[in-house]
């Protein structure tokens, strides 16, 4: 099982953002076959060095990660919105 995770500072962290990006982020439950669980967490602690958003998948292998990354859906979809409210990020992929 690989765990993959992504904070995310957004440039604007409005109520209205911050909600569109969780329901986006969380849609991929749905759409994303290769996703076997996911946790979206917001930061309410607002401190110079949080993050805004967490996002935690888990998924099967390395393979499976392989494919999650070029999945039509989180492309277009979720990378989409990220790239575009996305300030900066970091990430780490580990076996669990």
């Amino acid at each position: 099982m690989i765990k993959h995770i992504v904070c995310f500072k957004l440039k604007d962290k409005t109520d209205e953002l911050v909600a569109e990006t969780k329901k986006i982020l969380l849609s991929m439950r749905e759409n994303v076959p290769t996703v076997k669980d996911i946790e979206v967490g917001i930061d309410f602690l607002d401190s110079p060095r949080s993050y805004d958003v967490f996002l935690a998948v888990t998924l099967d292998s390395r393979e499976a990660l392989d494919i999650y990354q070029n999945d039509t859906y989180h492309v277009d979809v979720v990378k989409k919105h990220m790239h575009a409210h996305t300030e900066s990020s970091v990430a780490i992929d580990f076996d669990i």
